[in-house]
């Protein structure tokens, strides 16, 4: 290097280099700002709606803009902690983002503030396109913009002025930036607490509790003592609620008091409607006893479940609001945005008996089930039959509207497959040689099960055990015994419905109208 290079290239006398930020202070810096602007978007959102937090808001933008074929992946392989699991990436990916952009801020803070105001946008956009939100609710996106960008600017003015001192000077200016970054970690958690409170505040679980025993006029039939195998490895005939399998979009549960909660009924009707939850509560109640199948149940699968659901009859509020020639889709609406298209003519069907429920088991609906209420039409996958947190019903065109689901490439019609499934043995469990138990559970919601058959190691086919039926809308449980020497076996089932059809043996994936094949386990005896 020439001698005229080199001092170009040297700092001009008298002025000191620029101040820049230890990597490991610019990082933690970005963190910090990460944290203010989620805790005050939070803190906002306990005020305007749990669901205005930008971090959830954008967690239901993922869920909405996520294939169908990742989704579904996604509830097969993780079930109900799919949603902890999409959680906890967006918090690694926002956690890596925030440090880049406190990296690339060491001497400047402008590269972090684009970064960090790019954040904020996407939080504001995602907020405002929830269908369940109002404006107002965009104060917490902005809250959280405002805090972060304020927070990274100050805690980086602070830092580069410690970096620039000298030894000399006492480091006043580092233990000021110690000193805020600790302000903003207990400020961020007395935020986020905050919100928390504030949200809970206002939870259902009060007015749930409130609402106390639901006793209906006319009651499900008593489930007899034989209806379900359980001393032999099936599931009980009754689910328990705590047990009942959840799938819905949700990533927060909707809080719904009954005193806030209306049901309004309109579109090709005579007149609409709207009914308050007393409206409801003080009809007379029926109780049935159903089970529910998800559309995402693989074969053998565990998302089915049965309970007695107590509520009034769907046809009765549909007959009161006198639906018009035409109609052809019940449009129903969640509390949180989310839509599900139902056949009206299945909606109306007595001899089917879908309704609107309020109860399941004896209580008011959980809040994780649809607290204060929800639908249930039998014989159909939930995604066009279940809506939880129930709060408008349109009635309308399969033209005129298209449900959450169907914009995603899944079937109009959605009647429950004819399915059956192994429970005991488990897969690849070792068992004693001699006879081997093998039990189960089938159904054939609507159309009701005839018999399951059973085979070991390829061998005929042989008619299983039944429960006694207790409708056509419920499961069925079933067991058959063989001799099974010591070594490796496998064993398979099939149903047949009561029209005579036999579950087919060609396996088929969820989408887009559930899945099918025979449920196969593999064992050892010993």
């Amino acid at each position: 290097m020439s001698t005229s290079t080199a001092a170009a290239a040297a700092p001009a006398p008298g002025r000191a280099p620029e101040p820049r930020l230890p990597r490991w202070q610019a990082v933690v810096l970005g963190v910090l700002a990460l944290a203010a602007a989620l805790a005050a978007g939070h803190l906002v959102a306990g005020l305007v709606g749990i669901n205005a937090s930008p971090y959830l808001a954008v967690g239901n933008g993922a869920i909405d803009l996520t294939p169908i074929q990742l989704k579904d992946f996604a509830v097969r392989t993780f079930g109900t902690y799919d949603k902890l699991v999409l959680l906890s990436g967006m918090a690694v990916v926002m956690v890596i983002v925030s440090a880049v952009a406190g990296f690339v801020s060491r001497r400047k803070p402008w590269p972090g503030l684009v970064m960090i105001t790019a954040f904020g946008l996407v939080g504001l956009f995602a907020v405002y396109e929830r269908p369940d939100l109002r404006t107002v609710a965009l104060l917490a996106p902005l809250a959280s913009l405002i805090a972060g960008v304020a927070t990274f600017g100050l805690l980086h003015r602070l830092a580069l002025r410690g970096a620039a001192e000298t030894v000399a000077e006492g480091g006043s200016s580092r233990r000021t930036v110690l000193l805020a970054g600790a302000g903003v970690v207990v400020g961020a958690g007395l935020a986020g607490v905050g919100g928390q409170l504030l949200a809970g505040s206002r939870d259902a679980a009060s007015s749930r509790a409130a609402v106390g025993k639901l006793v209906p006029a006319r009651t499900a039939p008593m489930i007899p003592a034989d209806a379900d195998f359980a001393k032999l490895g099936t599931p009980a005939f009754l689910t328990r609620n705590s047990d009942f399998y959840r799938v819905d979009t949700a990533l927060s549960l909707p809080q719904v008091r009954t005193e806030d909660w209306s049901l309004r009924l309109h579109g090709m009707v005579d007149r609409e409607v709207t009914y308050s939850y007393g409206d409801i509560r003080n009809r007379p109640l029926v109780e049935r006893t159903i089970t529910m199948t998800c559309v995402s149940n693989e074969v053998g699968g565990t998302y089915v479940s049965t309970s007695n659901f107590i509520g009034v009859d769907l046809a009765d509020l549909l007959e009161e609001a006198g639906v018009r020639p035409g109609a052809e889709q019940l449009y129903s609406t969640s509390v949180d945005g989310w839509t599900s298209g139902s056949p009206v003519a299945a909606a109306m069907d007595r001899n089917r008996g879908a309704m609107l429920a309020i109860g399941m088991n004896g209580e008011p609906l959980p809040i994780e089930h649809g607290f204060p209420a929800r639908l249930v039409i039998p014989g159909l996958y939930g995604y066009v039959s279940a809506t939880k947190w129930l709060t408008d019903l349109e009635v309308t065109t399969w033209a005129a509207r298209q449900a959450y689901w169907l914009k995603r490439g899944w079937s109009k019609e959605a009647p429950i497959k004819t399915e059956s499934r192994i429970d005991t043995p488990k897969g690849f469990e070792t068992v004693p040689s001699g006879k081997v138990r093998v039990a189960g559970i089938a159904w054939a919601q609507h159309t009701g099960l005839d018999k399951v058959e059973v085979s070991i190691d390829n061998g005929p086919w042989r008619e299983a055990m039944l429960t006694q039926q207790v409708n056509l809308d419920t499961w069925r449980m079933w067991w058959a015994e063989f001799d099974a020497a010591p070594g490796g076996h496998q064993v398979v089932c099939r149903a047949t419905d009561k029209s005579g059809y036999t579950q087919t043996d060609m396996r088929a994936g969820t989408v887009p109208d559930g899945a099918t094949g025979w449920h196969s386990i593999a064992f050892t005896a010993q």
